[in-house]
Order: C-alpha cells, then structure tokens, then sequence
C-alpha cells in the first residue's frame, strides 16, 4: 500500500472531518468529476475522429445495491491512466480538470467544473472503502485505484472495456446518530441529482423501481426501468424569445413553492468583468414570514449548471430581499468544497450587477405597468422604504425613485418625482404628513396652511416613512418638511408682522398658559397654520411627534421616556381664544383647567397619549356643567 504524504494525510482527515458541512455533497462532487471527464473526451471528439461517440452518446450512471452496501457512479469520459490515477487520486488537491483548462482553450462548448482536485475525497464522508476502476482513451490498460482512507492507497491491474471512470463506494454501517441506508435508497438519490445536479449537461441516469398494475388485472407488479434523473437543460441559459410567461411561471411555481405566478420575471445575461446567467422572480405576494426574522433572504447559486448554495445571502441587498431566483456563473472560482467562494470579489461584482438590475427592471415596471407596480409596493414597499432608511441613506441614489406615498393633491400614490414636478414656482419644500391613517393624516390642523397655500402634501403612514425621509433629507435640491414642525415658513411679511403683534399683545396670557402646563410644552404661542381648529401641537428640534410615538412603541423598555419638544399652538382667530383671554382676566383656576383640556385635545387629534384620561375627563365634565 502506498502512503499518502504526510501533508495530504491531514488534509484528507480534515475533510472528512469538517471541511464539507452537507455530506449528502459526496455525490455532487463525483457527478461533477464524471462530466468533466466527459466534457474533456467529448472536447476531443470535436477534432479526433477515432473517438466514434457522438454528444448524445455520453452519460453518467448511478447504481446503488442495498445487500452489498455499494453505490457506483460510472461515466464514458476521458478516464485515466496509472500516472493520471497516481497524481490525480494520490496527490491530494492536485487537479486534472485543473491542467486541462489551462492547457486547452475549451471555449464555451466545453466547462470544466472541478478545479482543484479535493471534491473526490468528500466520497469519504460516507464511504468506508472507495474504488476507482479507470481506463484512459487510447489505452489497451485499465487500472484499479483502492483506499478505505487517510492510511494510504492501492493501485492494481484491472479489467475494463472501454475508456471511462467507475467509482465505488462501499457505504459506511449506520450508527445510531448517522443513517448511511439513505445513499443507496434510489429516490433520495434521485432527490440529490435534482437538487444539486439538476443541470448536468449529459444525461445521470439510474433503473428505477417501480410498481405499476398489470394489463387486464387488478394485480400489480414491479417494473425496473432506466430513468434519466437530471433535466440537463437550464431554463435560464436559454434566450429569452425561445421561453413563454407559461414555462416561466411553472419554472417558478416548482422551484420556489409558490401557488401563484411571479408578479415580474428578470431573464439577464452579462459578460464582461461579471459574466453570469441570471433568472430572478418577483412574487406576486409577500412569503407570511417576510417582514419577520425567521424569513432568509438569498438566490441559488450555481457554477456551470451545479448547485453551490442554496441560499446565497450576498447576492441580494436587503432592500431586495423579497426577490427569489437563481444565478449561474462560469466564472466562480470554488474552494476545496465547492460550497464558498474563494474569490469573492466576483460575488461583489455579479451582486452589484444583480442590484442595477433589479432597480432598471422595477423601474421599467412603474413606467409601464403602474397598475402592477402599485401591486408590487403594497407587497413589498415597506422593504424599499427600510432600505432607504438602513446605512444612514446609503441606498439613497438605488431606491429614491422607487418609493410611493399617498399625495393630497392625487388621493393616490406618486412618485416623488410626480410632486416635484408639480411644485409650485414658490415652493420650496416638499410637505409631508404623518398618521395612523390617510382619513387621520387628512384631518389634522396643522395640514390647514399648506392646504390653503395650494401645496400637496405626501401622507405618511406607516411607521419606517418619516425616518426614510429623514435620512433622504431632500429630493433634487429640494428639502422635505414635516407639516408639523414649529416653523415652516410659509407666512407673508404682513402676516408675520401681524402675528409679532398679536403675540406682544398677549404674552402674558401665552406664559401664563406655559406655566400651567409646566414641562409638558416648550412653548405656548399664537398660530396662523390653523384655520379652522383651535389648537395644535408642534414640534421643534430633530425629534418629531410621529417620530416619538414609533421610538416609544419598540419594545427597548423606554416606552414613555422619548419626548420631542412640543409646542402648544392656538388660533387667535378662533373664538376659544377670546374664551382664554377673558378667563386669563377672570378666574385664572378655570384657565389652568381649560389650558390642560385643549393639550389633551390637541394629543388625542394627533394620535398620542393623554397622560391621565380619567383627570382629562373629569376636567371636560366639570366645565361642561358649569354656566
């Protein structure tokens, strides 16, 4: 027996040990090694004509045997000679597949997958005993290679017709945490061929046991039949004119378990520093465990047809989690266990890439299916809204023209693109509103100047909206602005002269009020944004009102402690103002009295807490039944 060196002995005990952490990748890898070994005999055919074996004459068999506890996996390919047998199974990492890619120019007829020569030891994860009978093409010999393991290998003279590869694993006994029985069951075989080796491009193919009813009897008997297992054909490397929305929506509907057909499907080819076939899909509904935790986000990813991951995180930002699909990529250099990358620059690249992608596809929907775009954001609007507001507006240029908010002027959604280009001349800022609800939004005071001033207003309603908008601060030089904030500016220089005046005029009524209201307001001042109503709370600073109440809705255990700087804003023109002046003059108790009810009101008519309902009540009543 021949000793694997030293160095290879501990790598071979290592991934056995842990480099793969599927073992059920065993077979992905020797199928993987088996069309290679086609691929290079097949690249031969193309100018040897001795070779005598047409495309369709290659396959790759699998044969599993219960009582002697064997699977053998045999391929027509190029096969190997002794030397070939020797540097490529008895030197670990050296790779056969590697020096023919580098020796010949196979173009893109021909892919060579394994690259660095340590798939075929992952056969050792559950295999006591590995067999390799191989005979080269062109050779009169065959050989046997034979190890059961890290001690070492043997090779030997052996008998075989024609020039190809058979590998057989003598599978491991079961142990009471390890069920070994399911590599020689034929359906979970031909689970993993579709799994991970689904796109294959030469037929894997098994007899298959099956029982099906006899003619002209009730009887059944069982049938053996050889059955190809693989599709070899990727929907996705065919052109786009050459598949229908039918096998788009089928493709999609088994593959990712879903009931209903995709809302858009992204079909893309790139060459160049990414090159790569892509198949993306929309869906038509948010998965119901979406905008929780538990749901993970990531594409398919596979290398010239094989499966990778099944679930690649890096592809996808998380502002287009939502999306499901698969990439397929030439250019990936794999690891010793094909299961991580080793050059992850080129991941960055295919996800940047996949990114613009996405963006141009959704956008080209808003432009030109509004109705389907609008299906789209009620799904999955939130999502592009919490990528606006993650990494400090870092998406800002990617998503901004993606969003949707209801607009005052519409009553519909719009872009923010549609209400800049529908600002007024004197318009300087983009207005916005926040509420539980459009019906709430459209009902609050402080939206009463804006209206009157002719400006829209976007509503904002749900609880990411404003800290998106925070973090985009302006929208093609122009700045948002809460109709809520203490100043919006929008008062003419006779009004502003009018209201220094009325605010003189009465400021010891307006400090007075302050002080009854102690440290609940900053501030107590005269108002012209209402018209109508008779009060309203602002706020100052950065902190704004709606951005106090979803910060003291997280569950942190801070409930109740964020406070903006509120400001308690009456208007002089309505006749409760003249009610407070008067009493200010006469009964300052029943002033204090009337202070704190219309704080109240004005928390409940912006959707906050009243601090004590029950004294709030008694307060409404008492002044109620007095004359």
């Amino acid at each position: 027996m021949k000793e694997f060196k030293a160095e290879s002995k501990r790598l071979l005990e290592m991934m056995i040990n842990s480099i793969y952490t599927h073992r059920e990748i065993f077979l992905r890898e020797l199928i993987s090694n088996a069309s290679d070994a086609i691929d290079k005999l097949y690249f031969r055919s193309l100018t040897d004509q001795t070779v005598g074996l047409s495309r369709e004459d290659f396959r790759i068999h699998l044969t599993p045997d219960k009582e002697a506890r064997t699977l053998t996996i045999t391929d027509n390919g190029i096969g190997m000679s002794k030397e070939e047998l020797e540097n490529n199974l008895g030197t670990i990492a050296r790779s056969g597949s590697l020096s023919f890619k580098k020796e010949n120019d196979t173009g893109d007829d021909v892919n060579i997958i394994g690259q660095f020569g340590v798939g075929f030891y992952s056969a050792f994860m559950v295999a006591k005993e590995v067999e390799v009978i191989s005979k080269a093409f062109g050779s009169g010999e065959a050989w046997r290679w034979n190890s059961t393991g890290a001690e070492g290998y043997d090779i030997v003279p052996a008998q075989r017709e024609q020039a190809g590869t058979t590998i057989i694993l003598h599978i491991k006994d079961n142990t009471e945490e390890d069920n070994y029985d399911e590599f020689l069951d034929q359906y979970r075989l031909s689970d993993l061929v579709k799994r991970y080796s689904d796109y294959i491009r030469y037929p894997i193919q098994m007899e298959m046991s099956r029982s099906r009813k006899k003619e002209d009897s009730d009887e059944y008997e069982t049938v053996t039949e050889t059955e190809t297992l693989n599709t070899m054909i990727p929907l996705w490397r065919k052109n786009k004119n050459e598949v229908t929305t039918e096998e788009y929506n089928e493709f999609y509907k088994s593959k990712f378990m879903d009931y209903e057909d995709p809302l858009l499907v992204i079909h893309t080819k790139t060459e160049g520093t990414a090159t790569y076939d892509a198949l993306l899909f929309v869906p038509g509904r948010a998965p119901y465990d979406y905008y929780s935790k538990d749901y993970e986000k990531g594409l398919q990813l596979y290398s010239s047809g094989v499966l990778i991951m099944d679930k690649c995180a890096d592809l996808l930002p998380d502002c287009f989690s939502f999306v499901r699909g698969l990439v397929d990529s030439q250019d990936l250099s794999l690891n010793i266990s094909r299961e991580m990358l080793q050059h992850d620059r080129q991941l960055r690249l295919i996800a940047r890439s996949l990114e613009k992608k996405i963006k141009a596809e959704l956008l080209k929907l808003l432009q030109n299916d509004r109705e389907k775009y609008e299906t789209f954001w009620k799904q999955f609007g939130r999502q592009i809204k919490f990528g606006l507001y993650e990494g400090f507006g870092a998406n800002k240029d990617l998503l901004q023209d993606l969003v949707l908010f209801h607009s005052s002027a519409e009553n519909k959604l719009v872009t923010l693109e549609e209400y800049v280009s529908r600002m007024k001349e004197d318009q300087k800022q983009i207005f916005y509103a926040c509420g539980e609800s459009i019906a709430r939004v459209e009902h609050l005071p402080q939206t009463e100047l804006v209206r009157e001033k002719g400006y829209e207003i976007l509503y904002l309603t749900e609880d990411v909206d404003e800290f998106c908008l925070k973090m985009l601060h302006s929208f093609q030089d122009k700045e948002f602005k809460n109709v809520s904030d203490g100043d919006l500016n929008l008062e003419s220089e006779e009004e502003k002269k009018a209201s220094q005046q009325q605010t003189e005029e009465n400021k010891d009524l307006l400090s007075f009020l302050k002080e009854s209201l102690g440290d609940k307001v900053k501030e107590v001042r005269i108002s012209h944004r209402l018209k109508t109503n008779p009060v309203c709370i602002t706020s100052e600073g950065g902190l704004s009102l709606e951005m106090e109440k979803v910060l003291n809705a997280m569950p942190s255990g801070e409930a109740g402690k964020i406070k903006a700087e509120r400001v308690l804003e009456l208007n002089y023109d309505h006749p409760v103002f003249s009610v407070l002046s008067k009493l200010y003059e006469s009964d300052q108790e029943k002033l204090k009295d009337y202070a704190e009810v219309l704080y109240d009101q004005a928390l409940l008519i912006e959707g906050l807490p009243v601090e004590d309902p029950v004294a709030y009540t008694n307060k409404v009543c008492r002044l109620i039944s007095e004359k």
